[in-house]
């Protein structure tokens, strides 16, 4: 048995893990590594879809490379479309026949690990981003946002997208928090379900 609580990473898989199912079309907003894309390509298996965004190449590289591995290795993962884009222009960037169909939306906030710190998320382009996620999930699909306050801007960043959270009518859908109170600049996630 675990000693403690699921890491927020963890914890945003599972609410991704109750919701999708085998053949949906699915969403990485922030590629970064590929951890999310792999994990959301062995989820919906190979008769899904996978669209993985990122404004790095090295991004889209190390994703690639990751996924790859995995096919390799014989896993059933479903095709991925990894866009060279940022997350702002998924409405733009996924064909329309997904557009009101996808399980699930994973945001991961902040800069890529391993690369230029001073390249980060921002505000602006982040809610516009959720706004579109938020529009193309099916019913009882799940967005789910992983904050990250701890770096320089990140504290706006967490402040503009808690504020959104909060002005979602619940008719639209239903919003939780997942935060250790005792480590205020550690990293936090906010999921929504769509009604």
């Amino acid at each position: 048995m675990s000693a403690g609580f699921l890491s927020v990473l963890s914890q945003a898989q599972r609410y991704v893990s109750d919701r999708a199912r085998v053949g949906e079309p699915v969403i990485d907003a922030t590629a970064g590594n590929g951890v999310d894309t792999l994990f959301l390509a062995r989820l919906v298996g190979s008769n899904g879809k996978v669209f993985a965004f990122d404004v790095q190449a090295a991004a889209l590289e190390r994703t690639r490379a990751r996924l790859s591995v995995a096919a390799s290795a014989g896993d059933r993962i479903a095709p991925a479309e990894l866009l060279l884009a940022g997350h702002e222009e998924m409405s733009a960037l996924i064909p329309p026949e997904y557009h009101g169909r996808i399980a699930a939306v994973m945001f991961n906030l902040g800069y890529l690990p391993g690369a230029e710190k001073k390249l980060v998320t921002q505000p602006d382009t982040t809610l516009i981003a959720l706004v579109a996620a938020l529009l193309m999930l099916r019913s009882g699909g799940v967005l789910t946002i992983v904050i990250y306050p701890g770096h320089e801007g990140g504290d706006a960043e967490a402040e503009a997208v808690e504020h959104w959270a909060e002005t979602i009518p619940p008719s639209i859908g239903q919003c939780v928090m997942y935060r250790f109170p005792q480590k205020i600049q550690s990293p936090y996630l906010i999921a929504i379900v769509k009604k």
